[in-house]
This record gives C-alpha cells, structure tokens and sequence, in this order.
C-alpha cells in the first residue's frame, strides 16, 4: 500500500509541475492534450455515445475518466518501483511521451514546444519524486519483498508525504492561477460591443406565451446548450487575434478584433441546433447575435468561381464546411462577437464565432473562429463529415412538448400542453397537438419574431381520466408538416413526431 501512494504522489506530482509549467509558458495542460488527442480519434459512435449519456457534461466525464486512468496506472507503477525502480521510471517518461505527442499547437514550433514542454517537466518531476519516495527512509517500501526487512520509519515517510503534497499541491495551483490569468476571461471583459448598424426592435411580449415549463423565447446564456470537440473552453484572447479569409479569393484580408468591432456591426435572432438532438431533446436554443454579416466580408474578398465550399475554422483545430451559396443567399449569417447584448462568453466562442441560421452547428456554427477559407465542395471534408455525418445539413422541421413532462399524473378539467418549434429559414406556419388517435387539433403560437427563430406554441386540453398519449407536429413555412417517421439523428438530424405518455386521476 505504501508503494501505491508512492506512486500517486508522484503522479500528482507530475501533473502539478506539468500545470504550473503551462501556466508559466501559456502551454496546454497534458491532460487538455491527451484529451484532445481522445476526442479527436475515437469512432463517432463512441462520441455520440458521450453526448447521449453525459450530455454537455461529455468533456468533464472525459477528464474524469482521464484523471481516474491516469491514478491507477500511477499506484501500479509505485508497486513496480519496489522491485524495478528502473522500469518504473521508464512507465513514468512513457506517460511523458504520450504527452508530447498529443501536443497539439498551432502549427509552429514554438508552439509546439511550448505544448510539449509541460509533458517534459512533469514527466520528470514524477520520476524524481517516484525515486526519492522509494528511499525515504532506508529500507524496502513493501514488508512482503523482504521478510527481514525493517519496517519503514512511518514518521519520516509521512513528513516526505505532506512536504511533497504540499509543494505540489501549491505549484498545481499557481498553474491554475496562470492559465486563468493568461486566459480570456479579463480580454472578454474589457470588450465594450458596439451599437450595431440596425438596432433589432425589442422581442415582442406576444412571443412568450408565458406558459410556467415552456422554454423562454430568448435562451439565457447560462442555459444555451453547448456541444463542441473543446476538451476545455479554449482561452482565446482579443490581443493578437485575427480573422483570415483566404482561398479562393481575389484579396486575402486579415482582420484584427478592432477592426471587426470598427465594421458595420448587425443584430439577427437566431437559434441553433445540434444535430445531436434527439426528437424531444433540448440541444437547441435561441438568442439575439451581433456581428458582422459574412457576405459582406466574402464580398469584400473577392469569391472565385468554382468556389464552392466556405470552410471555418478554429483556434483549437476543428474545422466545419457549408455551401458558398447559403453564405450568400441573404440569410443572416454572422461573424458573430455578441450573445444576448453581452461579448460571447468563453464557452461560446469568445472572442468570434460564426452564427448560420437555417443549418446545424455541426457543418457551421464554428466556435474560438481564426480563419475562413474558400475551397470546393469536393475538396474538403470537415471534421464530422469524415466521422459519417452528412456533408450538407439543412435543419430539419422540429417540435417539443415541454409541459406536461412524459410519465406526469394530471388531474381531471383543463390544462396546457405547450411547447416549443423550429424551422429555421422557413419559419414556423402551425402547430397541431394529437390525443392518444384522435384528430390533430391546432395549437395557438407565439408571436412570431423571424424565420430563424423557434415559436412557443400552447393547446388548451380538456382531460379526461385515463392514460393518455400526447404527440405534437409543425408544418414549417413552406407548408411541409414533418414526418412522424423515426430516424436517428446520425446522418442528418433526426425525425419523428415528439411523442409523451400522462396519466389523469380524479383527484
């Protein structure tokens, strides 16, 4: 047992001198590397599978996970160096490479060093601390490898215990504190956004049907879904910071965050959904976006014919990829720096992101953005396209019940069962809620503010006891009803009518 918790303190030591290094070099934490390096070679299906069970909580699982892998490999390498001391510090420099070669960076080599170079020092410290360990005091760390061996001097290997987890304990914290203050958290907070060019009039009262369970119009923040392949939020500062627009253009242009604040600057309310999302399901969400109209910035460029593919990109390597067309067709596509009338939080994509209304984030919504390029269709697949995701993503018509929950027990006489739709682009036309076989029945929507928005809708049900079945459609602008067929989402989003089972007593 003493040789295993010679082998954690020496893990945790190894991550803490890796910690602090990072903060001390504004380098990636080994963990954030190896984590990535999960994320991005694991089959889709496992990573769908993530996001089905943890939901937005996938990347703190992982870390876990990684954390929990990482502590037992480390007590099993503590037991090894009682014997092997040698090859115990070899597992540990192991762990080290491991590191390196998931450090990621940005294509430099000094980036890449400074990735790998936390790896380096905490692999190490680990192996220092693993060999001291072993001889503090003299004398075996386990009483089975010799039977005549003394005991150790349990006071002095306490004292090494605590020296030692304190000073790493301290350095892991000074890391956190240097990756925070290095982070984008004060950047963000220094932005003031400017009024845009044509102020959005204010959401109408009517679009709040102001039923108690039903999703706001206008998702707070704090509660907007968030899906991405970002182990941890990306810490992307405004100082430094460009767009580039390059490809097929006729001039490349590099934007700083000043200059793309210094742009006539629009509002557009808008929401975004996750493929992901399964019927019924809350990766969805609706805010009012400030930013910069992207066709005005490929105007400005200059698009080349033949190019038919606009390919975003982001400061932590993931790529996604949309039709030129849809960039240009009018629809309000945003070089987004605002959310809800604050700077894009971190989480977000702070300090721009692109916003694509009509299309699903996978293959738009690009996050921490750095560069857009113009290429062709045929010339590029972007991340979840190579994982068997659609290459085209058109949002599909979509409806929820939010109240009553499925399982709910209700009482006899009137109650509302109201809920929230979605057709981005075409917007919303009717709502029809379903009685166990009964007719369709038309529900009453909201106010509806644009084409890119969800609407609130609410039906008036008179219960009846019994067990009962609720189902809901929407017929978008176009005048198509969605399907109840079910499809999974992969490849393309899924389908099929939101469907609740509640019961009602007399009492």
């Amino acid at each position: 047992m003493t040789a295993r918790l010679i082998g954690l303190l020496a893990g945790f030591s190894a991550l803490a001198a890796a910690e602090l290094v990072a903060g001390a070099v504004d380098g990636v934490s080994p963990v954030v590397s190896v984590g990535d390096a999960v994320i991005d070679r694991v089959p889709s299906f496992v990573q769908d599978f993530a996001i089905d069970v943890f939901g937005a909580a996938d990347k703190a699982a992982l870390i876990v996970g990684i954390l929990v892998v990482l502590g037992l490999l480390a007590a099993a390498i503590g037991r090894l160096s009682v014997t092997r001391p040698g090859l115990a510090a070899g597992a540990v420099a192991g762990l080290g490479v491991v590191g390196v070669v998931a450090a990621r960076g940005d294509g430099t080599t000094l980036s890449f060093a400074r990735d790998a170079a936390p790896s380096v020092v905490g692999a190490g410290v680990g192996i220092a601390v693993l060999l001291a360990g072993r001889r503090q005091p003299e004398g075996p760390l386990d009483e089975s490898v010799r039977g005549d061996a003394p005991l150790l001097d349990r006071r002095h290997f306490l004292g090494f215990v605590a020296v030692v987890g304190a000073v790493a304990a301290s350095a892991g914290a000074v890391g956190r504190y240097l990756q925070g203050q290095g982070g984008a958290a004060a950047s963000r907070a220094a932005v003031v956004l400017p009024r845009p060019r044509r102020p959005l009039a204010p959401v109408p009262g009517g679009a709040d049907l102001g039923v108690e369970g039903v999703a706001p119009f206008v998702t707070p923040n704090s509660d907007f879904y968030r899906i991405d392949t970002a182990l941890l939020v990306p810490q992307v500062r405004t100082e430094g910071w460009t767009l580039r627009v390059h490809g097929m253009v006729d001039r490349e242009l590099e934007l700083t965050f000043d200059e793309l604040l210094a742009r006539d600057l629009v509002e557009a309310d808008a929401t975004l959904a996750c493929v992901s999302n399964e019927v019924g399901g809350d990766l969805v969400g609706n805010a009012r976006w400030l930013g910069a109209r992207l066709d005005d910035l490929l105007r400005e460029a200059g698009v080349q014919r033949g190019a038919t593919q606009v390919v975003p990109r982001s400061a932590d390597g993931f790529a996604a990829g949309f039709p030129t067309e849809v960039a240009m067709d009018g629809r309000d596509a945003l070089v987004a720096v605002g959310m809800n009338g604050e700077p894009l939080p971190l989480e977000h994509g702070f300090p721009a992101r692109l916003v694509v209304p009509g299309l699903y984030g996978y293959v738009s919504a690009t996050k921490w953005l750095t560069e857009i390029e113009l290429t062709r269709l045929g010339d590029f697949d972007s991340y979840w396209v190579r994982r068997g995701w659609a290459k085209e993503a058109p949002i599909k018509t979509q409806s929820r019940i939010d109240i009553p929950r499925s399982g709910a027990s209700l009482r006899t006489g009137r109650v509302p069962v109201a809920g929230v739709a979605w057709a981005q682009s075409r917007g919303i036309r009717t709502v029809e809620v379903r009685v166990d076989d009964g007719p369709w029945r038309p529900a009453r929507l909201g106010a509806g503010v644009g084409d890119d928005t969800w609407r609130q809708w609410v039906y008036d049900w008179d219960v009846h006891e019994g067990n009962h079945t609720l189902a809901v459609r929407a017929t978008d602008g176009d005048g198509d009803t969605q399907t109840g067929e079910r499809e999974a989402p992969i490849p393309s989003g899924a389908t099929g009518w939101h469907t609740i089972e509640v019961s009602v007593g007399s009492d």
